[in-house]
């Protein structure tokens, strides 16, 4: 089960194969933020308390396009083979 925190691969889409840890889960709509993955660019509009401008933020991904690491595993199966 993918939680905040864990590290995930990308499995599809356009930053496939890239790491990254998870910063957001949305479960009603099985989508996840990951950290720098993802990125899109926001126009924001200047207001009297903040200056606008492009801002780049992460964007959900689908659950089904992530894959858990397992660190953890890796290497317990790496000194099994040893």
């Amino acid at each position: 089960m993918i939680k905040k925190g864990l590290k995930v691969r990308i499995l599809s889409g356009k930053d496939k194969k890239k790491e990254g840890e998870v910063i957001e889960i949305d479960r009603s709509s099985n989508r996840a933020k990951v950290k720098e993955i993802n990125m899109v660019k926001k126009h924001v509009k200047t207001t009297k308390e903040k200056k606008g401008g492009i801002f780049s933020k992460e964007s959900f991904i689908h659950l089904s396009n992530l894959k858990l690491i397992d660190e953890k595993v890796k290497s317990k199966k790496t000194e099994a083979k040893k």
